[in-house]
């Protein structure tokens, strides 16, 4: 009530938005709809305090009760990753991966992650981040016939070019990612090995996809996507890792604050601490493994209606699809499937022949609908909408009433 009467304009596009999301399927894989009470520690007094430093040592006084609230964070993290350290602090993904190379890199020293066009993330190396201009980046690819990740070669790779750090992690590729082959292609170069697990955190802590955690030095997440928390990030250091270097968390620690950033959003760290005690909850194992089975069931439904699915299907919680059988383009695709109701993305596909904004794609998943308690009978629906409206122009109309129905039984948190 008191946006309403002090800002109307914001009042009504915000509810705008919620309307929009509640009468529509998100299906990007990279979000998701975090809970009542999530959003209402982010929503918190704790937004009008700063809170430089870390827990005991602080630049500021009253911070008492702040102190707690990221000791708390820090610790239902540390259970439910099963690791020994944690930074919760990084404002985003991006800044925790850009933490990582700062703490253990010099600038121009070599580095390995998989490329952006091939299902990788910018912080991994592309050329035009600052991973790719501050450090000497090689990229790996994936098989250009299989789509799949080939270890023998990112093995030769790796020999050929010893960096001294691989990232592995990704945007769009949905198979299980193999730690231990990463961990034994780092070992032989001593490389540090790091895993941003930004997408599938929420499946690796419900046993749904393998976890790093033996076989990397580092770890790196979001805090939404498949976590279904705030938009935000942390920083794991395993057994393995302080085996290697026992200074890691320290080097962690200093490469956050004051290398980085000044004072934490403690309101968002509050946020991370709530999402992670509904994490470490038996009925978010439920949840993730609901994922994983709407999407294996999507993807099977789509194949039906002969889409192209990258590497043949998905293991996890996203499908990546090659549109070229169906004549239209990525963004083509994306703007039709809006207008009748579908949230997806247009993506790049490995090797694709068309540009990043007109690219060939398009990037799909079911962390979302899960979260609106969607499962395999609503998959099957929803992918035969999908085809309807790539099929036949003249459906959308129909099929958007029909999803604006569908929307209603499946309230938003």
């Amino acid at each position: 009530m008191f946006l309403k009467k002090t800002d109307p304009k914001i009042f009504n596009l915000l509810k705008k938005e919620e309307e929009r999301q509640k009468t529509t399927l998100n299906m990007i894989p990279s979000e998701n709809y975090s809970s009542q009470a999530v959003r209402e520690a982010l929503g918190s007094v704790l937004t009008d305090k700063y809170a430089e430093g870390y827990p005991q040592k602080r630049y500021y006084a009253g911070l008492k009760y702040y102190d707690e609230i990221e000791n708390l964070c820090r610790e239902r993290a540390k259970k439910l990753f099963k690791v020994p350290y944690v930074n919760v602090q990084p404002y985003s993904g991006s800044s925790a991966n850009q933490a990582v190379y700062f703490a253990l890199l010099r600038p121009y020293e070599k580095i390995m992650g998989m490329g952006l066009p091939y299902g990788g993330h910018l912080t991994h190396g592309w050329k035009v981040n600052f991973s790719g201009k501050i450090f000497n980046s090689i990229q790996y690819k994936v098989d250009e016939k299989t789509k799949l990740i080939d270890y023998k070669e990112v093995e030769k790779l790796a020999l050929k070019e010893k960096p001294r750090l691989i990232f592995v992690g990704a945007t769009a590729y949905p198979r299980i990612f193999d730690w231990e082959k990463f961990s034994y292609i780092a070992k032989k170069i001593n490389a540090y090995l790091v895993a941003d697990i930004s997408h599938i955190a929420g499946l690796v802590v419900s046993n749904v996809h393998p976890s790093p955690v033996p076989f990397v030095d580092i770890i790196t997440t979001t805090t939404h996507k498949t976590l279904r928390g705030p938009r935000g990030a942390m920083i794991m250091v395993t057994e393995k890792g302080i085996k290697k270097d026992k200074d890691l968390p320290q080097k962690i620690d200093k490469s956050v604050f004051p290398g980085l950033q000044g004072g934490p959003h403690m309101n968002n760290i509050a946020a991370i601490a709530v999402c992670l005690k509904e994490a470490l909850n038996p009925s978010f194992k439920s949840y993730a493994k609901q994922i994983v089975k709407n999407c294996k069931i999507l993807a099977s439904e789509l194949k039906k209606y002969n889409f192209n699915l990258l590497t043949g299907g998905t293991d996890n919680h996203l499908i990546l699809i090659d549109l070229r059988n169906k004549n239209i383009s990525g963004k083509d695709a994306q703007n039709l499937l809006e207008e009748a109701g579908i949230i997806v993305n247009k993506n790049e596909i490995p090797y694709d022949p068309n540009p990043p904004f007109n690219p060939s794609g398009i990037r799909l998943g079911t962390p979302a609908l899960t979260t609106r308690k969607m499962k395999e009978k609503e998959m099957k629906k929803i992918a035969f909408w999908v085809n309807e409206v790539i099929s036949n122009k003249k459906s959308v109309k129909k099929i958007r009433k029909e999803i604006k129905n569908f929307c209603k039984k499946f309230p938003l948190p």
